[in-house]
């Protein structure tokens, strides 16, 4: 009997794959209507998704076939949605993450920052935080994180270390600096994603645990929580910084096409920012209070051997920095198209003034028709055309006699290694189910099921639907959480006359609210496999963060985030024939 239970388990991916579809079946048989149709493909979707029997990438084209077959859009008109706006955008923000990675400049800017902030314990958690939190806008959280925590440990080893003169007047040199890049076989997740229920971390310096008091373990424990927990929260500030915000601006841009490029990496940022920061200073405050104890002048690394230790941590940083060298051509260049990407980004169409966009490519409204991921790629482009060195001819050492031009700052090889192309499918796939959703009025019967909630005070919505999705992400793709999530919600808010952003930018934050599993997000699970930790530490640490995040987020959609969106009003661009009164009511505080 346990052999047949064992083998049922190992077959478990291809008997949900066949049986779940016929399970679903008496749905669209019973009721053969467009929306019972789009129902049972939506909630096969969200199945697999859930259960991951599929890659997501691959459950991400089931609309390609279902549509089509059942009526529901065309195969043209669902293929569109697989390569919008956003998805462009997501591929140039990548180009440049990537170069940044190819030329080292994130391991340049983790040490200097260090060295500026310093390595007593206290302001250590907080200087790895702040430094992983920046990174992880930028770059993959994944990215950053497999290159924080050998990092982390190498500088922990020289505070638990017993001083000798050489480590305070030198610094020891540390192996676990050597961070090993992944190699073209290996295959690494990008922007907080599972790779069909199997997390895949980037490969770094193995790190065996060694014996240690209590305190150096707790205070172990804390660092390395607090780089995986600082990239999900940081990830949350920039439009690309994760997946879910940019299923967010491709959800609302087809939902909602006249809403006039409400949600733009400007507007994004004014609102996602200081609810990053609020809640990077409240982790900060409860990992120093749960791993470090109360005792701040303790905290603060005041004290005779301490700051012995604290010295030698420090000695090691600055000599990895010195090991980086002067800064080349490569890194300044890449450096400099950064800083640019993200002016233009700024300054494009900003809102509160006229941007270059409005000015050089306006349409006949005025409108910039230009948008970010038309920024995004032409900043990538140039990474292609760049030259790594300084201009000048030099002999080629496989060909003696003829001369040889540098290489480009980004080739296509180095592309195709690192750019995750699966989310790319999974995006689309999110865009073709709201769209499917819209086209065959199963927005409009979810709606209209939903209006029950007009009683309901708006800020207790936005809280419920925090904790709601807070939860959901700890076991399920955060993109797949807010894909199947956020079409439900814009149609519950056009119900109830409710502005859908409102709704819609909570459920999105609240989807990189995954700090209580090892198995939730990438990040935790690097850090988890460094040793060290347990399920129950990572837990107990991990849910009051999570409580901490639903309000900081509550506080965000209840307070500054109205006058960057105009939520006191039901917009114009969300009106549609079931919600034509809406714009004649009085709207809803």
């Amino acid at each position: 009997m346990a052999t047949c239970w064992q083998g049922l388990w190992a077959y478990r991916s291809y008997l949900l794959v066949f049986f779940l579809p016929i399970f679903l079946l008496p749905l669209p048989i019973l009721v053969p209507t467009k929306e019972a149709y789009c129902a049972y493909s939506i909630i096969l979707m969200a199945l697999f998704w859930c259960t991951e029997a599929l890659p997501l990438a691959v459950t991400a084209l089931f609309p390609i076939i279902l549509y089509p077959m059942m009526g529901i859009m065309d195969a043209s008109e669902v293929c569109i949605e697989y390569l919008k706006d956003s998805n462009i955008l997501f591929i140039g923000g990548l180009l440049m993450a990537i170069a940044v990675e190819h030329w080292n400049l994130h391991k340049r800017i983790a040490l200097r920052v260090l060295l500026i902030i310093g390595v007593r314990p206290a302001l250590l958690l907080l200087g790895f935080m702040l430094v992983t939190a920046f990174l992880s806008m930028w770059i993959s959280n994944t990215a950053t994180t497999a290159m924080m925590v050998p990092i982390a440990h190498a500088v922990l080893d020289q505070l638990h270390r017993t001083p000798t003169g050489k480590d305070v007047e030198e610094g020891s040199d540390n192996p676990t600096f050597e961070l090993q890049e992944p190699s073209p076989q290996k295959k690494e997740t990008k922007f907080g994603e599972k790779d069909n229920g199997q997390v895949h971390p980037v490969p770094a310096a193995s790190l065996e645990p060694t014996a240690q008091q209590p305190e150096e373990l707790r205070f172990s424990q804390g660092m390395s929580l607090c780089v995986c927990y600082s990239a999900s929260i940081g990830g949350i500030a920039t439009l690309t910084g994760t997946t879910p915000n940019l299923v967010l601006q491709g959800q609302v841009n087809s939902l909602f096409p006249q809403n006039g490029n409400v949600v733009n990496f400007a507007s994004w940022f004014g609102f996602a920012f200081p609810a990053m920061a609020i809640l990077l200073l409240l982790s900060w405050l409860w990992l120093q209070i749960l791993f470090l104890g109360f005792n701040f002048r303790k905290n603060f690394g005041i004290g005779g051997q301490a700051q012995e230790r604290a010295r030698a941590a420090f000695r090691v940083i600055q000599t990895e920095h010195k090991l980086l060298g002067p800064m080349t051509f490569a890194e300044k260049a890449v450096s400099l198209l950064f800083v640019t990407l993200v002016v233009l980004w700024f300054t494009r169409e900003p809102g509160f003034f006229v941007g270059w966009g409005n000015l050089a490519f306006p349409d006949k409204d005025g409108k910039s028709m230009a948008s970010d991921g038309t920024v995004a790629i032409f900043i990538g482009i140039i990474l292609f055309l760049v030259p790594s060195k300084i201009p000048g001819l030099t002999p080629d050492p496989e060909n003696p006699g003829r001369l040889k031009a540098p290489p480009a700052l980004l080739n296509w090889k180095t592309v195709n290694e690192k750019m995750p192309w699966n989310i790319v499918f999974l995006l689309g796939g999110g865009f073709a189910l709201a769209k499917g959703s819209e086209k065959s009025g199963l927005s409009e019967w979810l709606g209209d099921k939903l209006t029950p909630l007009q009683n309901v005070p708006s800020p207790a919505i936005a809280f419920i639907i925090c904790l709601l999705i807070a939860t959901f992400t700890e076991c399920t793709s955060n993109v797949a959480t807010t894909t199947l999530f956020l079409p439900i919600l814009a149609s519950m808010a056009q119900a109830i006359c409710l502005h859908p952003l409102y709704v819609m930018l909570p459920c999105t934050l609240a989807a990189s609210l995954a700090f209580m599993l090892p198995v939730a997000t990438p990040p935790n699970a690097i850090v988890f496999s460094f040793g060290g930790l347990k399920v129950s530490d990572m837990a107990r640490t991990g849910f009051l963060l999570n409580i901490i995040g639903v309000l900081v987020i509550t506080l965000a959609i209840n307070s500054w985030s109205y006058p960057i969106f105009n939520l006191h009003t039901f917009p114009s661009w969300a009106d549609t024939n079931n919600t034509a009164n809406c714009l004649a009511t009085t709207p809803r505080p």
